[in-house]
C-alpha cells in the first residue's frame, strides 16, 4: 500500500492577486444583481433580528440590575441574557440573509466560520453565567458565606471561564478543519500536572465550597469535633477558624475539619436533661412510689417536655431515681435556665413533701467496756439496748 501525499497549499504568484480579487467582486456584483430582491428582503429580516436580539438584551440587562436577589432563576435567566454580544448578534443577522439570498459559495463558507466562530463563544458566555448563578443559588445568599462565597467565586470564575473557553477553542478549531487531537492531549496533561503540584490547596478549596454548598455548619455556629467545642468564627479558602469555650483561637484545614465527625450543637431541635435523685432509706414506700407523678408535674410545671423517671438503683447509702426531660429550644441559656428552675422546683416540693436527699453517710456501732453495745442515736420508746456482748 502506498501513503498518500500530503496536503499542500497552493502557490499564489504576487502577479495573480489582483486578478483574483476582481473575480471576487465580479462574481459578488453578479449575485448582488441577480438577486436583489431576495437580499432586500433577508437585509430587512436581518435588520429585525437585530433589533428584536437588542431589544431583548436591553431588557434582560434592566430585568438583572432591578433584581434584589441575584439568586432567584430569573435573576440568573436575566444576567444570562444580557451578556449576548454585539459580535453574536451581527453573525446571526447576516447569517440569516446568507441563507435567504443563496450567497456565492465562497462567501458562504467565510460566513459560516464567522457564525460558528460567534455561537460557539456566546454559547461559551452563556453557559459560564448560568452555572455561575446556579452556584450562588446552591451556596445561598446568607449573611455568614458571603465573604467565603465572595473569595471562592473569584477562583471559581476564573476555573469554570478557562474549562468552557477551551472547549469553545477546541470545537472552533475542529470546525475549521484543525487536527485537536494534540492540543486535548497537552491540555490534559497540564490539568494533571497542575492538579498534582496544588492537590493540598486544592483539597482544601473544595472542602471550603463543600462547606459553603453542604452547609454542615455556618458562621457563628457552634460545633464540637474530636474533643474541641468551640464556636465558628471564619470559615476561609483554606482554613476555617474557631472560638473555642475556653478562649483561645483553633485552626484547621478545611479538608482535615470535614474528616472528622462533627456534631452542630447550634441546630439542636432539643437539649436533653438527666437529673440522678438519691433519697435516705427511711423514705416511706408509698412516697417513693408517687415520686415519678411527683417528678412529671414539677417538669410540666416549668415548660419542659417529661420523658421519664423512677427507681434505678439500692446505692450504698440511698435509693437511687432518675429523671429525663427535654427542654424544646435550641438556646444554650435557655436550657441552663429550666434546668435551674426545674432543680430549685423540685428541692422545694420535696421540702414540702418530707422527702429528704441521701448523700454518703456510714454507721459507727461502738461497745462500752463490759461489752455492752453504745448505740450511735437515741433508743426508740419501748426498746431495749443490745445485750451485752459474751
Amino acid at each position: 500500500m502506498t501513503a498518500k501525499p500530503a496536503p499542500t497549499l497552493d502557490h499564489i504568484e504576487p502577479a495573480s492577486i489582483g486578478p483574483r480579487l476582481q473575480s471576487y467582486w465580479d462574481a459578488l456584483t453578479a449575485w448582488v444583481q441577480n438577486n436583489y430582491v431576495e437580499l432586500g428582503i433577508a437585509v430587512v429580516a436581518a435588520i429585525i433580528v437585530f433589533i428584536a436580539l437588542s431589544w431583548l438584551k436591553r431588557i434582560a440587562a434592566r430585568v438583572s440590575r432591578e433584581s434584589e436577589h441575584r439568586a432567584h432563576v430569573k435573576s440568573i435567566i436575566a444576567r444570562t441574557l444580557a451578556r449576548t454580544s454585539k459580535f453574536f448578534r451581527i453573525m446571526v443577522s447576516i447569517e440569516l440573509v446568507n441563507q435567504i439570498a443563496n450567497a456565492p459559495a465562497t462567501l458562504a463558507d467565510f460566513i459560516d466560520i464567522l457564525f460558528t466562530i460567534a455561537i460557539v463563544i456566546q454559547v461559551a458566555i452563556w453557559l459560564r453565567e448560568i452555572i455561575l448563578g446556579l452556584i450562588e443559588r446552591r451556596a445561598g445568599e446568607g449573611i455568614h458565606e458571603h465573604d467565603t462565597l465572595q473569595s471562592a467565586m473569584v477562583l471559581i470564575r476564573l476555573l469554570v471561564s478557562f474549562a468552557l473557553f477551551a472547549i469553545a477553542a477546541i470545537v472552533v478549531l475542529d470546525n475549521l478543519g484543525v487536527n485537536v487531537t494534540g492540543l486535548v492531549a497537552g491540555l490534559g496533561v497540564g490539568g494533571i500536572a497542575i492538579g498534582l503540584a496544588a492537590q493540598g490547596i486544592f483539597s482544601d478549596l473544595f472542602a471550603a465550597i463543600s462547606i459553603i454548598f453542604d452547609k454542615p455548619f455556618r458562621r457563628g455556629d457552634t460545633v464540637s469535633y474530636d474533643n474541641t467545642t468551640a464556636r465558628v468564627e471564619v470559615i476561609g479558602m483554606k482554613s476555617t477558624r474557631l472560638r473555642a469555650l475556653t478562649g483561645e483561637e483553633k485552626i484547621i484545614s478545611n479538608s482535615k475539619l470535614l474528616e472528622k465527625e462533627i456534631t452542630n450543637n447550634t441546630l439542636t431541635l432539643y437539649r436533653r436533661v438527666t437529673f440522678e435523685l438519691t433519697l435516705v432509706y427511711q423514705t416511706p414506700p408509698a412516697l417513693a412510689q408517687r415520686l415519678p407523678e411527683i417528678l412529671r408535674e414539677i417538669v410540666d410545671n416549668n415548660g419542659a417536655q417529661f420523658i421519664r423517671a423512677g427507681f434505678i438503683n439500692f446505692g450504698a447509702s440511698s435509693i437511687d431515681f432518675h429523671l429525663m426531660f427535654d427542654i424544646e429550644s435550641d438556646d444554650v441559656e435557655d436550657m441552663f435556665q429550666a434546668r435551674h428552675n426545674i432543680g430549685i422546683a423540685i428541692i422545694e416540693r420535696f421540702a414540702r413533701e418530707g422527702i429528704s436527699f441521701a448523700y454518703p453517710t456510714q454507721t459507727t456501732f461502738t461497745a462500752a467496756p463490759d461489752g455492752e453495745m453504745i448505740m450511735p442515736y437515741a433508743i426508740p420508746p419501748g426498746a431495749t439496748a443490745a445485750p451485752p456482748k459474751s
